[in-house]
């Protein structure tokens, strides 16, 4: 499945990539890349030689019928661990668990530590909870990693692919060995996402911004529900006034 896919998008899309001599050839990592489309998860796997396990919604796995089992397939084929998300500390346990477990049997493990897509193409505060403490956990390195220009292929709404060249930059790994038994400490999980964060915004050029990006797409649709009551207040006040001024002129008709 790997060729499959993996074949067929660098065909057509020809990514281009730096630093793929940062991935080692063998042996347990951990691939922590900002994340701008749902096609991240595809594109980096698609450019290197080994597989790569990324973590996705266990409903991806179980939807039924014949959309949902070619789905299934699809997502297993290009290396996605089903996780089951149901309430947010039982999702971020079952993600580290299964983090470890890929680094246990030697391969490379892809995490997104912003924790869910930009919503506008900036970078976002890492989340401590997931990526620092497989690390801190596993002792394997972390080779930082930025996708660039993928959110421009598919934008939200879009139905048909844009064909352009995405790119992917793959930095040095990083190595937080000198924080061994430490991924308890709340203090020490925020320095290390930091660091890779701030790796990860060289790589990319992005701007960054200290808020998770949860709380920004939370931002963002409460000011587009704002945006929308007051364009329907506003289409109510309009409707009222000329109702009023109908009435008004229809009195002034009709006054001896």
């Amino acid at each position: 499945m790997k060729v499959s896919v993996g074949g067929p998008l660098k065909m057509i899309f020809r990514p281009w990539v730096e630093g793929l001599e940062n991935v080692p050839a063998e042996g347990p990592a951990i691939l922590a890349s900002n994340h701008l489309s749902f096609s991240d998860s595809f594109f980096l796997p698609a450019v290197l030689d080994r597989k790569v396990t990324f973590i996705a919604k266990a409903e991806y796995f179980t939807t039924p019928g014949v959309k949902g089992r070619l789905t299934a397939a699809f997502f297993k084929g290009v290396g996605q661990l089903p996780v089951d998300r149901s309430g947010a500390r039982g999702a971020g346990e079952a993600a580290i668990r299964s983090g470890m477990d890929v680094l246990e049997r030697g391969e490379l493990f892809g995490i997104y530590p912003e924790g869910t897509r930009s919503p506008d193409g900036r970078l976002y505060r890492g989340k401590p909870g997931g990526l620092a403490r497989v690390a801190l956990a596993t002792g394997a390195p972390v080779i930082p990693v930025a996708m660039i220009d993928t959110e421009k292929i598919q934008p939200p709404g879009q139905v048909m692919p844009k064909i352009m060249r995405p790119g992917i930059r793959i930095g040095r790994p990083l190595d937080f060995s000198r924080y061994h038994g430490m991924e308890h400490d709340r203090f020490v999980l925020r320095a290390v996402t930091d660091e890779v964060m701030y790796e990860i915004m060289k790589l990319s050029g992005q701007e960054y911004v200290d808020i998770y990006a949860t709380a920004a797409k939370r931002q963002i649709a409460d000011a587009a529900k704002a945006d929308k009551e007051a364009e329907k207040a506003a289409r109510a006040a309009l409707a009222q006034a000329e109702k009023d001024q109908a009435k008004k002129e229809k009195s002034e008709r009709t006054e001896p």
